[in-house]
């Protein structure tokens, strides 16, 4: 692994630590509304899908040593086991499946929102079977709560980047060709 590339790993690390921190409490949910996910498909747009991946897995340990970069500026293992946990370990599948999607159709827009959509419905049932286990409640019961009340705005950050997603790694991929 050379310089450069440890160095956007490192650059979209910060930036998922430093947005997913940022989150609006939702009363029908025990999970916040957190800007982390955008930052996840950001470096699933950005990076290469195995980058992208040891990213966020950087992000996930360091949450877990207790660093607060997890939703609310918490940190900590506990986290983990929490009616968030399952999200938390979803987001690897996120930003893989994303990533994978965004470089196999670099130029269909659609295709690459599909990916982006389905790796986000496998996140939301992966945090969304943790939810009910840890609250005792049915999975059915537990889905208005841990999934239908962040699609609206999660497909709106993948349309985002989508938009933004090629103009950044044109500039990127511009930077990493130089010097």
């Amino acid at each position: 692994m050379n310089t450069k590339r440890m160095t956007y790993i490192a650059l979209f690390t910060a930036l998922i630590c430093i947005c997913a921190p940022i989150s609006i409490p939702l009363p029908m949910s025990p999970v916040a509304l957190t800007l982390g996910t955008f930052a996840l498909y950001l470096a699933a747009y950005i990076l290469e899908p195995k980058d992208a991946l040891v990213a966020t897995l950087l992000y996930l340990l360091l949450g877990a040593i207790g660093l607060p970069v997890f939703s609310g500026y918490a940190g900590g293992i506990s986290r983990f086991v929490s009616a968030g946990g399952g999200y938390l370990v979803g987001y690897l599948v996120l930003v893989y499946g994303s990533s994978v999607a965004i470089h196999r159709f670099p130029e269909n827009r659609i295709l690459q929102l599909t990916g982006m959509f389905l790796s986000t419905c496998v996140t939301y049932m992966m945090g969304t079977f943790w939810m009910a286990k840890t609250m005792n409640t049915g999975f059915i019961a537990t889905l208005p709560a841990g999934t239908f009340v962040f699609l609206p705005l999660d497909f709106a950050k993948m349309w985002i980047v989508c938009i933004i997603g090629g103009k950044i790694k044109k500039q990127v991929y511009y930077m990493k060709n130089e010097g």
